[in-house]
């Protein structure tokens, strides 16, 4: 029974204890009047800096000032080449992208190494009566945009393209824009008929960036 008692005394007194062990650390020392007591006390910080990556391709937020937001809209860029030269090999400029002339923004922005870019269409463009145009024959040309190097675009195909690798510097931190101007081709001729759209007959080429 004593036991039992001093048990319970024992448990209540670690109990009262509990809330004060949640507080920061104090520390009291006492001494002469005529001595200099010294005291210490610790805190512990640490900071938590989340996985960012940025794509944009085309219309989208800013990115030169931090400020990443997400933007859906989905840009079209057209190519029409005039009566007489379809196919005769002469490159055709685009209308349309966020700069216009066919020429779109390309950003990535990333903090965590190495970024891997591709391009995945699901099938040449077709113009939904059985007739199609790969889209190998549609080019992009990277420039410089802000960044001293050009963000690299993939080389669009049928399927998936070959992958393009930033390679990030001992910092991890990534920042490179371009931009992508598409043009098209042209090497062929095709019968008439509009090949694509939006998000028609295999028009949507998605772009994904992954960093480990």
């Amino acid at each position: 029974m004593k036991t039992s008692i001093a048990l319970k005394s024992l448990l209540g007194a670690a109990a009262l204890t509990l809330p004060l062990m949640a507080f920061a650390e104090s520390n009291v020392q006492t001494g002469a009047a005529t001595s200099s007591p010294g005291a210490t006390a610790h805190l512990d910080f640490s900071v938590v800096i989340p996985k960012i990556l940025y794509l944009r391709v085309g219309t989208g937020s800013t990115y030169s000032s931090g400020a990443l937001t997400s933007v859906s809209t989905v840009d079209l860029i057209t190519f029409t080449p005039a009566a007489g030269t379809v196919g005769n090999g002469t490159a055709v400029a685009g209308t349309g992208g966020d700069l216009t002339g066919g020429v779109e923004t390309a950003a990535i922005v990333s903090n965590s190494g190495n970024v891997t870019l591709n391009a995945t269409a699901s099938g040449a463009l077709s113009d939904g009566n059985g007739d199609s145009i790969p889209f190998t024959q549609i080019t992009t040309a990277a420039t410089t945009l802000t960044s001293t190097t050009a963000l690299p675009a993939p080389v669009l195909s049928n399927g998936v393209s070959g992958n393009v690798v930033l390679t990030a510097p001992a910092t991890k931190l990534i920042t490179q824009d371009a931009k992508w101007t598409f043009s098209f081709a042209n090497a062929a001729n095709v019968p008439a008929g509009t090949y694509g759209g939006v998000n028609v007959n295999n028009s949507r080429v998605i772009y994904t960036a992954t960093m480990p």
